[in-house]
């Protein structure tokens, strides 16, 4: 085990083997591919060539090292051609059998000094390596697909792993340029323990008919900024595996969240996995693919078409930095807007907010001091809501307590006028309760913003059992006139992103309360392997802990699954004070602004 890793047999030569096998030998390693089927290790072969060919064209290899490169990666259909390997990477298909067979198999073959990893995602290494002869030698060496862009590899030992072996293994990584992250063996390990109850919610999300297939995936990149939608994602890891590892999690974990949702089992059971099939959730245009194509679910280019009021002015109510940035991508747009604060002090402070925001506009060059002049012209603020009497759609974006919100939209009902429609930004609370709190929830609905609102393009359009259809179009329409993206969700805790972020936040606070892993690992875990923006905490200083508590809080009320339960860690920073950059102290230290 303390000798070089220098020839490395990798046992399966799918997409993963074959991108792993790909970087082993571009790092100058020898590298033993071994599939039982021909055109596999035929196409891993074919996949190495064009990628080399391409960093050749690429001027970042010459062809005389691309030959050199080709030369070091051999196939072999037989077990006993990794007679000879330091390391050995298992990637069959993720079934304890089929793992347990290479791996009972490998003991007869390898060096007793040999390492064994398998790439599994989600499998008990420890049982793996419970029946291997020698597993003090096995491990895990979880990569991410596509491997050779993705930069975590998970190092996950068991309990009876040699720390050698975990040393060498690591340095390999490194020399991989990799970021090699070392954790014990849980189902899931970090990245996909987080990502796959994300997932999971997301697919019975879709099952409830709660939202489109589109607008879930249009939520979560517009409002988290992730690379892709849940249900897209799902289709290319493969709906199948997706299924499995979420087995593996629930047989540890006993988490509801974990259970896979039944969508999951009928697609898989009807061979539509995704991508690799050529339709999933999505329809692709052949298996393989990744050009989605339209079928009997597509939504109609049309769908923002006609039967909306007509809407010239809006009214703004609030003075925070949600209700500047709301005004300020009204006025851009081109409607009259009426800022509407508790004092003409606090209503000017918002607009000199604004203008600040244009200012910075003008500086970088993005919009002229003529088109910032004609956009403040547009926004008159006020001292009062009588300023409101004449607007035709009506957006509050103050405090999120319900008691503030009814008792706006019960003034808003007697001050606008009959038409108008009125929109509240709430992030978390019964759109219902505001329409009730009025003579005419038929015109109330739900327009969730996000921080900042300039900026961000989704806005959740949220319709209660009451609201008119013609009000529902009419802020369909509004939106893509203000240039966002809408999406359309009904009346229940955290709608689509929140409902879907929140639970995924929860659990990395709880990987830490529970000492699995640390901060530092976590995000690295969620940024590298998932390609988060933000890790969780980072993000969760960001956002607040007290807010993120307080949507936890509804989201366990509402759907009173043991599994939303805030953890307690988070209440305990809560509770003394620590609530992210805002106060200097969260999950980490902050400077002080």
């Amino acid at each position: 085990m303390d000798t070089p890793l220098s020839t490395i047999a990798v046992v399966g030569l799918g997409t993963m083997g074959a991108g792993i096998a790909d970087v082993l030998a571009r790092a100058g390693r020898e590298v033993i591919g071994i599939d039982v089927s021909d055109t596999a290790a035929a196409r891993a072969v074919a996949a190495l060539e064009a990628s080399t060919a391409r960093a050749v064209a690429r001027e970042r290899i010459t062809e005389e090292e691309r030959q050199d490169v080709l030369a070091r990666f051999r196939t072999f259909s037989d077990l006993q051609a990794a007679a000879g390997a330091d390391l050995v990477i298992e990637v069959v298909p993720e079934s304890y059998e089929a793992k347990q067979e290479v791996f009972r198999a490998l003991d007869g073959i390898v060096r007793p000094d040999a390492i064994l990893a398998t790439g599994t995602n989600a499998l008990s290494v420890t049982r793996l390596a419970a029946d291997s002869a020698h597993p003090e030698r096995v491990l895990g060496l979880h990569f991410f697909t596509p491997v050779q862009a993705m930069k975590l590899v998970e190092v996950v030992s068991s309990v009876l792993t040699d720390p050698r072996a975990v040393d060498a293994v690591t340095r390999l990584a490194q020399d991989l340029g990799k970021e090699p992250v070392a954790v014990g063996d849980r189902a899931g390990f970090i990245a996909d323990g987080l990502l796959f109850g994300y997932l999971n919610q997301a697919a019975a999300m879709y099952e409830a008919k709660y939202a489109s297939r589109e607008d879930i995936d249009a939520a979560m990149k517009l409002g988290c900024g992730l690379p892709m939608g849940p249900l897209a994602l799902l289709d290319l890891i493969g709906v199948d595996t997706a299924r499995t590892v979420l087995e593996a999690m629930y047989a540890s974990s006993h988490d509801r969240l974990h259970a896979p949702a039944p969508i999951l089992k009928q697609l898989s059971e009807a061979g539509l996995t995704g991508r690799k099939a050529g339709r999933g959730f999505y329809t692709y245009a052949a298996p393989g693919s990744d050009e989605v194509v339209r079928d009997a679910l597509t939504p109609l280019t049309s769908a923002e078409g006609g039967g909306g009021r007509e809407v010239r002015s809006v009214g703004v109510a609030g003075s925070g930095t949600m209700a500047s940035g709301i005004a300020e991508v009204f006025a851009k747009a081109g409607y009259g807007v009426v800022l509407a604060a508790r004092s003409q002090e606090k209503a000017d402070a918002a607009k000199a907010r604004i203008a600040k925001s244009l200012e910075r506009s003008v500086s970088r060059g993005r919009m002229t001091a003529e088109a910032r002049d004609a956009v403040l012209a547009l926004i008159t603020p006020a001292g009062t809501l009588d300023a409101f009497a004449e607007v035709d759609l009506a957006v509050e974006a103050v405090a999120e307590d319900l008691a503030v919100k009814q008792d706006l939209f019960a003034r808003l009902d007697k001050i606008c006028r009959p038409g108008a429609v009125l929109a509240t930004t709430t992030s978390s609370l019964p759109v219902v309760a505001c329409a009730r709190a009025t003579t005419r929830p038929q015109d109330v609905i739900g327009m969730h913003f996000f921080n900042p609102a300039p900026a961000m393009k989704l806005v959740e359009i949220v319709r209660t059992v009451l609201t008119g259809d013609d009000v529902h179009a009419t802020v369909r329409e509004v939106t893509a006139k203000i240039r966002k993206h809408p999406v359309d969700c009904g009346d229940r805790a955290g709608f689509i992103v929140n409902a879907l972020l929140f639970p995924y936040l929860n659990n990395a606070v709880k990987m830490v309360q529970e000492h699995y892993a640390t901060l530092d690992d976590i995000d690295a875990a969620m940024k590298l392997g998932g390609g988060y923006p933000m890790g969780p905490f980072e993000l969760l200083d960001v956002v607040g802990l007290d807010v993120s508590l307080a949507i936890e809080q509804v989201l366990h009320r509402e759907f009173r699954d043991p599994g939303l339960a805030p953890a307690p860690l988070l209440e305990h920073l809560v509770a003394a004070g620590c609530l992210g950059r805002k106060t200097g102290r969260g999950f980490r230290e902050h400077a002080r602004r």
